[in-house]
């Protein structure tokens, strides 16, 4: 397996031009809030009030229209109004799998789409989000990966894919009615298009924003982000988001990881599990989810198995490992390992004292499973052979 695929893609990523005309409050820090609150009028005794006042509305209730903000002042709601706008992504299709699965293909400003996924389950109802349009990575197994990244989505354009599924699943409380603690939505995962830690400020504001008590309110250790190993930003992130991790680490050997993940001819896996032992947040009760997606004949012998345990043991770090049956679409170079062949690398692991579960692949028929997003724009087949050759294989 020759190592031919580059890090990143070769592309400009053009920056995003600002839309013209009223400021969305949505995406903005409370600070940020504070600031253009008192340029457009409200006097600063009075900002932060008016900035507890306006969140709630936003994040706790969901409400997009001032006119509703009943605990302000009419004549207030009319000068927000005048400047201000409560905007998130649009929805451009919504498609629901036999299994329950919810894909949403949502616009953002510029046209460009970017898909969003909901996975209910029977104790909890998962949102995987994307981070930017396209992917900057071209991991060989994914299809997202084939797609060029566009840009870096905002931080507005992140907390309104979680505002977008909530107005779906009609999960926004209503003032004055008893607290419903039972959530639809209870969990992210920062798994969907993109890269997160290449766009790392905008990702942790928005997970800021998700995470504040006063609005959509959740918990740290009920977000996770996955990343295919931006080794410099693995400890900022544990101190400037403090949310779970995972990594997209699929494989045993540099030269089999620099193909699948090529990312990996910047920091090795050596490299990788070294910020990952040392990740603040880690211990016993917040493991590191190692990701791994099982590819027939690639990466899922028994002999990568014992090197998986043998890597993670030398390095202390406190682990689950996700085996991923590979989710196959159109032009896809790699097929699915067996589900025997899976069974016997996920008994190994478990024999050795580490949770191994096997993802149930969820979504398929609509295109909605883990490696299989790219927004229906920019879905161009290449043919099995220019994938191939790409990826060096």
């Amino acid at each position: 397996m020759s190592a031919k695929t580059p890090i990143t893609q070769d592309v400009v990523t053009i920056p995003r031009k600002l839309p013209e005309g009223k400021t969305n409050l949505v995406g903005l820090t409370r600070d940020q809030l504070r600031s253009v609150l008192i340029e457009h009028g409200t006097p600063e005794k009075q900002a932060k009030m008016r900035v507890n006042q306006i969140w709630q509305w936003i994040y706790q209730w969901g409400v997009r229209d001032f006119a509703q903000m009943t605990n302000l002042a009419k004549a207030y709601r009319a000068q927000l109004a005048e400047h201000f706008v409560i905007e998130i992504p649009e929805v451009v299709t919504r498609t629901v799998s036999e299994d329950g699965t919810r894909k949403y293909l949502v616009r953002i400003a510029g046209g460009h789409e970017v898909e969003v996924v909901y996975i209910p389950e029977e104790d909890r109802g998962t949102l995987c989000i994307s981070s930017q349009v396209g992917c900057t990575l071209t991991c060989s197994f994914c299809h997202t990966g084939t797609q060029k990244l566009v840009r870096n989505l905002t931080t507005a354009e992140i907390v309104g894919q979680i505002m977008m599924a909530r107005d779906d699943l009609e999960e926004w409380p209503v003032p004055g009615e008893p607290k419903n603690e039972t959530r639809r939505l209870s969990n992210i995962v920062l798994m969907g298009m993109g890269e997160p830690l290449y766009n790392f400020d905008n990702v942790r504001d928005a997970m800021k924003i998700a995470m504040d008590p006063e609005g959509i309110s959740l918990s740290r250790r009920r977000i996770t982000l996955s990343t295919s190993g931006v080794v410099p930003e693995i400890a900022r992130t544990a101190e400037e988001i403090g949310c779970l991790l995972a990594i997209s680490f699929h494989a045993t050997t540099d030269e089999t990881r620099d193909v699948l993940v090529p990312i990996n001819k910047r920091w090795n896996i050596d490299e990788l599990l070294q910020a990952l032992a040392s990740y603040p947040k880690a211990s016993n009760s917040e493991r590191i989810t190692f990701e791994y997606v099982m590819l027939q004949g690639v990466n899922d012998s028994d002999e990568d198995a014992h090197r998986l345990i043998k890597l993670i043991k030398q390095h202390n770090i406190p682990a689950k490992i996700n085996l991923i049956p590979f989710n196959e679409w159109p032009g896809a170079p790699y097929k699915r390992s067996s589900n025997n062949r899976i069974r016997a690398f996920a008994n190994i692991i478990y024999q050795a004292g580490y949770a191994s579960p096997i993802r149930t692949p969820r979504g398929e028929d609509i295109m909605a499973a883990c490696g299989q997003l790219k927004s229906a724009t920019e879905r161009a087949r290449k043919s099995r052979k220019q994938i191939e050759s790409e990826a060096g294989l």
